[in-house]
Protein backbone atom coordinates (compact mmCIF):
# COMPACT_ATOMS: atom_id res chain seq x y z
CA UNK A 1 0.00 0.00 0.00
CA UNK A 2 1.46 3.09 -1.30
CA UNK A 3 1.19 6.29 1.21
CA UNK A 4 0.16 9.52 -0.03
CA UNK A 5 1.01 12.78 1.84
CA UNK A 6 -1.77 16.08 0.65
CA UNK A 7 -0.73 19.37 1.78
CA UNK A 8 -3.92 21.01 0.51
CA UNK A 9 -5.62 24.02 2.54
CA UNK A 10 -9.01 23.77 1.46
CA UNK A 11 -10.21 21.06 3.47
CA UNK A 12 -13.15 20.07 1.14
CA UNK A 13 -10.59 19.95 -1.69
CA UNK A 14 -8.18 17.33 0.88
CA UNK A 15 -11.34 15.57 2.05
CA UNK A 16 -12.37 14.71 -1.69
CA UNK A 17 -9.00 13.54 -2.62
CA UNK A 18 -8.42 11.40 0.35
CA UNK A 19 -11.64 9.59 -0.03
CA UNK A 20 -11.12 9.34 -3.39
CA UNK A 21 -7.49 7.82 -3.00
CA UNK A 22 -8.41 5.13 -0.65
CA UNK A 23 -10.79 3.43 -2.48
CA UNK A 24 -7.52 2.92 -4.60
CA UNK A 25 -6.21 1.18 -1.96
CA UNK A 26 -3.47 4.26 -1.22
CA UNK A 27 -3.47 5.39 2.43
CA UNK A 28 -3.81 8.78 2.84
CA UNK A 29 -2.89 11.63 5.09
CA UNK A 30 -3.82 15.27 4.87
CA UNK A 31 -1.61 18.28 6.11
CA UNK A 32 -2.43 19.56 9.43
CA UNK A 33 0.31 21.28 10.69
CA UNK A 34 1.53 23.94 7.93
CA UNK A 35 4.14 25.25 9.98
CA UNK A 36 5.71 21.57 10.17
CA UNK A 37 5.10 20.17 6.82
CA UNK A 38 8.22 18.76 6.67
CA UNK A 39 7.86 17.61 10.04
CA UNK A 40 4.42 15.38 9.10
CA UNK A 41 6.01 14.69 6.22
CA UNK A 42 9.01 12.88 7.73
CA UNK A 43 6.54 11.08 10.31
CA UNK A 44 4.23 9.60 7.47
CA UNK A 45 7.11 9.18 5.27
CA UNK A 46 5.00 8.79 2.18
CA UNK A 47 5.81 7.33 -0.95
CA UNK A 48 4.90 10.80 -2.63
CA UNK A 49 3.15 14.41 -2.00
CA UNK A 50 0.48 15.90 -3.85
CA UNK A 51 0.56 19.57 -2.81
CA UNK A 52 -0.94 22.54 -3.82
CA UNK A 53 1.33 26.42 -4.38
CA UNK A 54 -0.74 28.44 -1.77
CA UNK A 55 -0.66 27.81 1.60
CA UNK A 56 -0.60 29.25 5.26
CA UNK A 57 2.46 30.91 6.38
CA UNK A 58 5.10 29.04 3.97
CA UNK A 59 3.89 28.19 0.25
CA UNK A 60 4.30 24.97 -1.87
CA UNK A 61 7.28 26.24 -3.63
CA UNK A 62 8.94 26.61 0.22
CA UNK A 63 7.76 23.23 1.40
CA UNK A 64 8.84 21.77 -2.25
CA UNK A 65 12.16 22.82 -1.31
CA UNK A 66 12.86 21.40 1.76
CA UNK A 67 11.46 18.16 1.40
CA UNK A 68 13.89 17.84 -1.37
CA UNK A 69 16.53 18.20 0.84
CA UNK A 70 15.46 14.94 2.51
CA UNK A 71 13.83 13.06 -0.04
CA UNK A 72 13.49 12.18 -3.69
CA UNK A 73 9.73 11.20 -3.53
CA UNK A 74 7.64 12.46 -6.40
CA UNK A 75 5.98 15.89 -5.95
CA UNK A 76 2.54 16.63 -7.41
CA UNK A 77 1.55 20.35 -7.49
CA UNK A 78 -1.93 21.42 -7.40
CA UNK A 79 -2.68 24.85 -8.13
CA UNK A 80 -5.37 27.50 -9.85
CA UNK A 81 -2.69 29.27 -10.06
CA UNK A 82 -1.90 27.21 -13.69
CA UNK A 83 0.04 29.81 -15.72
CA UNK A 84 3.38 28.78 -17.29
CA UNK A 85 5.41 30.85 -14.47
CA UNK A 86 3.82 28.60 -12.13
CA UNK A 87 4.13 25.49 -13.68
CA UNK A 88 8.03 26.54 -14.55
CA UNK A 89 8.36 27.38 -10.92
CA UNK A 90 7.06 24.29 -9.42
CA UNK A 91 9.38 21.93 -11.82
CA UNK A 92 12.16 24.11 -10.88
CA UNK A 93 11.58 23.46 -7.28
CA UNK A 94 11.85 20.25 -7.58
CA UNK A 95 8.16 19.47 -8.86
CA UNK A 96 7.58 16.16 -11.03
CA UNK A 97 4.05 17.05 -12.45
CA UNK A 98 1.31 20.21 -12.12
CA UNK A 99 -2.44 19.60 -12.18
CA UNK A 100 -4.16 22.49 -12.61
CA UNK A 101 -7.32 22.97 -10.61
CA UNK A 102 -10.56 22.73 -11.56
CA UNK A 103 -9.41 18.87 -12.01
CA UNK A 104 -10.89 15.50 -12.83
CA UNK A 105 -10.34 13.28 -10.07
CA UNK A 106 -9.78 10.10 -12.42
CA UNK A 107 -6.76 12.04 -14.74
CA UNK A 108 -5.34 12.78 -11.31
CA UNK A 109 -5.64 9.55 -10.14
CA UNK A 110 -4.01 8.16 -13.48
CA UNK A 111 -1.32 10.77 -13.39
CA UNK A 112 -0.93 9.77 -9.85
CA UNK A 113 -0.49 5.91 -10.63
CA UNK A 114 2.22 7.27 -13.68
CA UNK A 115 4.52 9.36 -11.29
CA UNK A 116 4.70 6.10 -8.72
CA UNK A 117 4.87 3.09 -11.82
CA UNK A 118 7.85 5.70 -12.74
CA UNK A 119 9.78 5.97 -9.38
CA UNK A 120 9.10 2.67 -8.12
CA UNK A 121 8.51 0.54 -11.07
CA UNK A 122 6.09 -1.60 -9.23
CA UNK A 123 4.18 -3.92 -12.08
CA UNK A 124 0.71 -5.15 -11.77
CA UNK A 125 -0.93 -2.18 -9.50
CA UNK A 126 -1.60 0.02 -12.17
CA UNK A 127 -4.83 0.61 -12.81
CA UNK A 128 -5.41 3.42 -15.40
CA UNK A 129 -2.93 4.56 -18.42
CA UNK A 130 -3.21 8.39 -19.25
CA UNK A 131 -2.38 10.13 -21.84
CA UNK A 132 -3.60 13.66 -23.40
CA UNK A 133 -6.65 13.44 -21.29
CA UNK A 134 -7.44 10.43 -22.53
CA UNK A 135 -7.91 7.14 -19.86
CA UNK A 136 -7.27 3.70 -20.70
CA UNK A 137 -8.58 2.03 -17.09
CA UNK A 138 -6.93 -1.46 -17.22
CA UNK A 139 -9.73 -3.35 -14.60
CA UNK A 140 -12.47 -3.13 -17.04
CA UNK A 141 -11.00 -2.58 -20.64
CA UNK A 142 -12.88 0.87 -21.34
CA UNK A 143 -11.03 3.98 -22.53
CA UNK A 144 -12.86 7.61 -21.65
CA UNK A 145 -12.30 11.47 -22.69
CA UNK A 146 -13.75 14.32 -21.30
CA UNK A 147 -16.43 12.42 -20.08
CA UNK A 148 -17.65 10.29 -22.43
CA UNK A 149 -16.91 6.11 -21.96
CA UNK A 150 -16.35 3.40 -24.24
CA UNK A 151 -16.11 -0.40 -24.10
CA UNK A 152 -13.37 -2.21 -25.97
CA UNK A 153 -13.17 -5.45 -27.66
CA UNK A 154 -10.36 -7.63 -26.38
CA UNK A 155 -7.90 -6.71 -29.83
CA UNK A 156 -8.89 -2.93 -29.19
CA UNK A 157 -7.90 -3.10 -25.55
CA UNK A 158 -4.72 -4.36 -26.26
CA UNK A 159 -4.08 -2.05 -29.24
CA UNK A 160 -4.34 0.50 -26.77
CA UNK A 161 -2.50 -0.90 -23.85
CA UNK A 162 0.52 -1.60 -26.17
CA UNK A 163 0.65 2.38 -27.64
CA UNK A 164 -0.32 3.58 -24.27
CA UNK A 165 2.64 2.01 -22.51
CA UNK A 166 4.84 2.75 -25.25
CA UNK A 167 3.25 6.64 -25.84
CA UNK A 168 6.21 8.77 -27.58
CA UNK A 169 7.40 5.41 -28.91
CA UNK A 170 6.58 3.89 -32.36
CA UNK A 171 5.88 0.20 -31.58
CA UNK A 172 6.21 -1.82 -34.75
CA UNK A 173 3.85 -3.51 -36.68
CA UNK A 174 5.32 -7.39 -35.63
CA UNK A 175 5.87 -5.97 -31.78
CA UNK A 176 2.04 -5.14 -32.12
CA UNK A 177 0.95 -8.42 -33.68
CA UNK A 178 2.89 -10.52 -31.87
CA UNK A 179 0.95 -8.94 -28.45
CA UNK A 180 -2.22 -8.85 -29.81
CA UNK A 181 -2.55 -13.06 -31.27
CA UNK A 182 0.26 -13.70 -28.99
CA UNK A 183 2.02 -16.37 -31.82
CA UNK A 184 4.37 -16.68 -33.99
CA UNK A 185 2.28 -18.12 -36.95
CA UNK A 186 2.17 -16.04 -39.99
CA UNK A 187 -1.19 -13.39 -39.62
CA UNK A 188 -1.90 -11.94 -42.50
CA UNK A 189 -0.52 -7.74 -42.22
CA UNK A 190 -3.55 -6.58 -43.45
CA UNK A 191 -5.53 -7.95 -40.18
CA UNK A 192 -3.49 -5.58 -37.84
CA UNK A 193 -4.37 -2.24 -40.28
CA UNK A 194 -8.13 -3.51 -40.21
CA UNK A 195 -8.26 -3.43 -36.11
CA UNK A 196 -5.88 -0.40 -36.15
CA UNK A 197 -8.51 1.24 -38.49
CA UNK A 198 -11.75 0.24 -36.64
CA UNK A 199 -10.37 1.23 -33.26
CA UNK A 200 -9.80 4.58 -34.40
CA UNK A 201 -13.35 4.62 -35.96
CA UNK A 202 -14.75 4.07 -32.19
CA UNK A 203 -12.49 6.94 -30.85
CA UNK A 204 -13.89 8.92 -32.95
CA UNK A 205 -17.10 8.21 -31.37
CA UNK A 206 -15.97 9.86 -28.36
CA UNK A 207 -14.29 12.87 -29.81
CA UNK A 208 -10.67 11.26 -29.62
CA UNK A 209 -9.07 11.90 -32.82
CA UNK A 210 -5.88 11.55 -34.38
CA UNK A 211 -4.43 9.76 -31.10
CA UNK A 212 -2.78 6.91 -33.04
CA UNK A 213 -0.89 7.82 -35.76
CA UNK A 214 0.79 5.85 -38.49
CA UNK A 215 4.61 5.52 -39.00
CA UNK A 216 4.66 4.67 -42.88
CA UNK A 217 7.18 1.36 -43.75
CA UNK A 218 7.30 1.22 -39.03
CA UNK A 219 4.36 0.90 -37.44
CA UNK A 220 1.83 2.81 -35.08
CA UNK A 221 2.63 5.72 -32.41
CA UNK A 222 0.71 7.64 -29.44
CA UNK A 223 2.39 10.96 -29.54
Amino acid sequence: MYKIYIVEDDATIAGTLKEHLEKWDYKVQCARDFRNITEEFARFSPEMVVMDILLPFYNGYHWCTEIRKISKVPILFLSSAGDNMNIVMAMNMGGDDFVEKPFDLNVLTAKIQAMLRRAYSFQGRVNLIEHGGVILNLNDTCVSFEGKKLELTKNDFRIMQVLMENAGRIVKRDELMQRLWESDEFIDDNTLTVNVTRLRRKLEEIGIRDLIRTKKGSGYVIQ
